[in-house]
């Protein structure tokens, strides 16, 4: 497996975006696209902690995608005492797909949506907020929009594959997950992973990430923080597989985990390598 650096720029035009990286399907680093939100700025770990720290907030562990929790709450904390927990060190405790803007309404004051490219879904805002060293699974996103992700005050890895790549990722059928890490790649349990490539960036405060839909990310939190994702759907195609993933993991996935528990699991991981393994014969 080899990973290759995302491209970062400057002054990106509409037209260059939408032709160079928007219609390719082609990841980018966007320099100054937050440049004129006041969150830039403003929304530092004290001024958080200090007007907003008394707010409940919903903190998922490692264990969140496991077949015997998913998607279960590990616990609840106050902001403040949360945004100090994070500051202080590593941690897996996070704030996963968490619509602050719900609770603290005032706060869709300080960001902008960008008009880089139309289609913005302005109801889905998240904020992720994770500690130094948790991580994000590799995954790509259920309902297959393209996903603006901007970094504030830290430091966050991402690891980018495109669709293509899915089986040699060993992709999870009935699932958008997968269980390879590639910043530890178990080549003899994942063979096929040798043959893929990746794309990485170091994404600093105030950078912004394209990662365009249906493309996986694996994300680390290099140092305590956190990241706003703005979503945009330009693809009548997209929106329907979205649709079509979200009846999956509803009515197929969720129910067969509840019935089956691991066994279900289990004919998942077998199903990713048989995938795999045939698509190594084919190359052959």
């Amino acid at each position: 497996m080899k990973l290759v650096p995302i491209e970062k720029r400057t002054g990106l035009t509409r037209e260059e975006f939408i032709e160079n990286y928007l219609k390719p399907s082609r990841p980018v680093v966007f320099t100054d696209l937050a440049k004129d939100w006041p969150a830039v700025q403003k929304w530092t770990f004290d001024w958080l902690r200090e007007n907003h720290g008394n707010l409940d907030v919903p903190l998922v562990d490692n264990h969140i995608h496991d077949a015997d929790k998913y998607f279960q709450i590990a616990k609840t904390m106050k902001f403040g005492d949360y945004l100090s927990l994070i500051e202080k060190g590593p941690t897996d405790l996070r704030i996963f797909l968490f619509d602050i803007f719900k609770k603290i309404p005032e706060l869709a004051d300080d960001i902008r949506f960008p008009t880089i490219m139309d289609g913005f879904l302005k109801s889905y805002k998240f904020v992720f907020f994770g500690g130094e060293g948790s991580i994000t699974n590799l995954h790509y996103d259920m309902d297959c929009s393209n996903v603006f992700l901007t970094q504030f005050q830290t430091r966050k890895q991402v690891i980018l594959f495109s669709p293509e790549e899915s089986r040699r990722l060993y992709h999870h059928p009935f699932t958008v997950m997968s269980k390879v890490n590639p910043l530890d790649p178990d080549y003899k349990k994942f063979p096929a992973l040798e043959g893929a490539t990746g794309y990485e960036t170091i994404l600093q405060h105030g950078e912004t990430i394209f990662i365009p839909s249906l493309w996986w990310h694996y994300i680390r939190y290099v140092d305590g923080g956190f990241s706003l994702a703005l979503r945009a759907n330009n693809s009548i195609f997209t929106a329907v597989r979205g649709g079509m993933n979200l009846v999956r993991h509803t009515f197929v996935d969720k129910s067969m985990t509840k019935l089956l528990g691991l066994d279900w699991q289990h004919w998942k991981e077998k199903k990713a390598v048989e995938n795999a393994q045939d698509l190594l014969q084919k190359q052959a």
